[in-house]
């Protein structure tokens, strides 16, 4: 999560392709990189990278 809000509703604003996993505009209907037309919002996740995943080695 954004310290702030402002920065929060801008990184949170978009669609991710399920395809290629590339980040599109939130107005869009098919992705940008592979024209797949399945697209969803972005997750609000907990933390960064690994806080979720398996133990650390």
């Amino acid at each position: 999560m954004a310290k702030f809000p402002e920065a929060e509703a801008v990184l949170m604003s978009v669609k991710v392709c399920h395809k290629c996993k590339s980040r599109n505009p939130k107005t869009a209907t098919k992705c940008r990189k592979c024209g797949y037309r399945y697209l969803r919002g972005k997750k609000k996740g907990k933390g960064g990278k690994g806080a979720a995943g398996g133990a650390a080695k």
